[in-house]
């Protein structure tokens, strides 16, 4: 199983967690998004739609990174990332949902570019832009946890904690005040206590020395 990744890709981040929760071996192999070797003739043949993360298995390639999450957790049955009766399976997806649709998206390429390049503004105000979205996707989550909870959904990490903590980690190098979100805060502490956490995140990344 090979995962095409880059270091500082949320979304990629997510699935190495998901990789390393769940005790998957599998090789790392780098597509430098600042480079757009995504664009790559190379790439593009296996994955038409140039994303990252792509994970290649031998059914094919999955290239959205919920739907590899998604996979691997009816695949890859042990340590289970979708726990509980049928709502809190739901609620779990609906703050994947959320991370995934309403905050990550609002600092993809695309988005830079077009607002570097079609729109003329500046890196402070591109900063601007991504810091309220973040901070108006964060004050909606932070109401829906459970402040009685360790992490998102339960006592233990879920698909829920996998999807928050990489946008977390990103919201924190735009200088976004996690005071106000204490909930989010707490669980992305806790997380990142645990292995499958530490070894998955950017800085620990081969293609990030």
């Amino acid at each position: 199983m090979k995962l095409y990744s880059y270091f500082r890709s949320s979304a990629a981040y997510r699935v190495r967690i998901a990789l390393n929760l769940k005790n998957i071996d599998h090789e790392l192999v780098t597509v430098n998004l600042l480079k757009s070797e995504q664009q790559s003739d190379e790439y593009l043949a296996k994955n038409p739609q140039g994303l990252l993360p792509a994970l290649e298995t031998e059914q094919g390639v999955l290239a959205q990174s919920l739907a590899i999450l998604e996979w691997l957790e009816e695949t890859h049955p042990e340590t289970p990332l979708l726990t509980g009766d049928a709502w809190q399976k739901a609620q779990i997806r609906n703050l994947c949902y959320a991370v995934a649709c309403d905050i990550h998206p609002i600092d993809n390429l695309r988005v830079l570019k077009y607002l570097a390049n079609d729109l003329g503004v500046d890196e402070e105000a591109k900063t601007t832009w991504y810091k309220h979205w973040v901070e108006v996707g964060f004050e909606s989550i932070e109401k829906l946890l459970d402040e009685a909870n360790t992490f998102c959904v339960g006592n233990k990490p879920t698909l829920a904690d996998v999807c928050l903590v990489p946008q977390v980690f990103n919201a924190l190098r735009f200088k976004v005040d996690m005071s106000k979100y204490p909930k989010i805060a707490a669980v992305y502490d806790q997380c990142n206590k645990l292995d499958a956490f530490i070894d998955a995140a950017p800085q620990n990344q081969p293609d990030a020395i």
